[in-house]
């Protein structure tokens, strides 16, 4: 896609942090289409195996990953089902571009005496099968962009887990994740990165619809940071989130309320979220962060162009809507399988699956269609098939009375 910087400014989170956080926009120079279409994956999971996939057993993620790219790669002269959603029995076509939802590289973890492989073999896998591997072009016939948000998984690999880790930190795929959505002026290393200041907030503006792009879950310094970043948004214009968690949240992700507050081994939090967590019971990693939750649906209904929101971390195909724990709101939510860890797909590989999503930018109406990618495992050429699809019109929500 065509794409120009229209801004770049700093969050300014602190004076030791300014640059850590920005506000990266990006807008399409392509008026050719009133459509956009993008494909949604995520969990990726380098570095594990399927137990079985297309007749083989211990099958390693970069097997599985790039078979899966090579049918996202099939898609363009595809048909669409007569679903009647947008564009339906026509050809797929141009996709504009690809979202990966996290967990790129699975935890370092120690298994028995073997741990798993270092998180930068994880993102060298990955930017080889993805982002040099992708061939899908845009609507202004250049090739498409992939972006990334960081999972939990790539996250602790950079500040550390409760359990071993080997090595104990690898910040490769939160680096490179930052430096490719962020896009600093001077790009950050493994030994300039901090976590805590370089968090992956973006935003890019395509085709009068607003994208955004957080940090594992939209915590109250990723909310601080869309508050200022939609400032520059119009309230009629669709605001659509991209993240790793789904809208609840973990209550194991926040940072721990317990003794010092770091991440250890008895308590179990992994630290990952600004927020300490809050809840009456909030000494367990067990509880609803219902607190948390809370502010998420307050902040959700003082902005009501925020109708999307796509997410992975617990995996398979489900497309709802998200009221939070008042029940105030009806967030359009899209959850999305993954090609190693889905909870359904891990265990019956003919229900693998990504999304394809089309937008028709002029009305205002999003179709997301379950992509089944490896329904026959023992023909790995047999062509795409499409499951469940949802249309849904993206005009800023109604406010609901508590």
């Amino acid at each position: 896609m065509s794409l120009r910087v229209f801004a770049l400014a700093c969050a300014g989170l602190a004076a030791a942090s300014s640059v850590g956080a920005c506000i990266h926009a990006e807008t399409d120079n392509q008026a050719n289409s009133t459509f956009l279409q993008f494909v949604f994956t995520s969990d990726a999971h380098y570095g594990l195996t399927r137990d079985t996939f297309r007749g083989r057993s211990a099958v390693d993620a970069r097997t599985v990953n790039q078979a899966m790219v090579e049918k996202i790669n099939s898609l363009p002269g595809v048909k669409f089902a007569d679903d009647g959603g947008l564009r339906a029995g026509q050809s797929v076509g141009p996709v504009d571009f690809l979202v990966e939802g996290g967990d790129v590289a699975n935890r370092e973890e120690v298994t028995g005496s073997k741990a798993i492989q270092r998180a930068a073999v994880s993102w060298s896998q990955f930017r080889a099968d993805y982002i040099d591997g992708l061939t899908l072009t845009d609507h202004g016939a250049k090739r498409a962009s992939v972006y990334v948000v960081p999972g939990n998984h790539d996250a602790s690999n950079a500040i550390g887990y409760p359990r071993q880790m080997v090595p104990p930190v690898d910040p490769t795929s939160m680096v490179e994740i930052f430096n490719l959505m962020v896009r600093p002026s001077v790009p950050r290393t493994t030994a300039t990165y901090r976590y805590e200041r370089d968090k992956v907030l973006a935003a890019r503006d395509l085709g009068g619809m607003h994208l955004v792009f957080l940090n594992v879950w939209p915590d109250s310094q990723a909310r601080a940071w869309m508050e200022r970043d939609l400032e520059h948004v119009s309230a009629t214009t669709p605001v659509i989130i991209f993240t790793h968690d789904q809208p609840d949240g973990e209550a194991k992700q926040f940072k721990n309320p317990n003794g010092q507050h770091d991440i250890n081994a008895t308590d179990q939090f992994e630290n990952l979220l600004s927020d300490t967590l809050a809840d009456a019971d909030g000494t367990s990693t067990k509880v609803q962060p219902l607190v948390e939750q809370q502010a998420l649906e307050g902040f959700l209904r003082r902005h009501r162009n925020i109708t999307a929101y796509f997410h992975g971390n617990s995996n398979w195909n489900q497309f709802y809507d998200w009221t939070g724990p008042g029940h105030t709101l009806s967030l359009h939510t899209f959850r999305v399988d993954s090609p190693i860890k889905g909870n359904v797909s891990a265990r019956d590989e003919t229900k693998l699956s990504f999304q394809v999503a089309t937008l028709d930018t002029a009305a205002k109406t999003l179709t997301v269609r379950e992509c089944l990618w490896n329904t026959v495992p023992s023909n790995p050429v047999k062509a795409v098939v499409w499951g469940a699809s949802k249309t849904v019109v993206l005009t800023p929500r109604v406010a609901r009375s508590d």
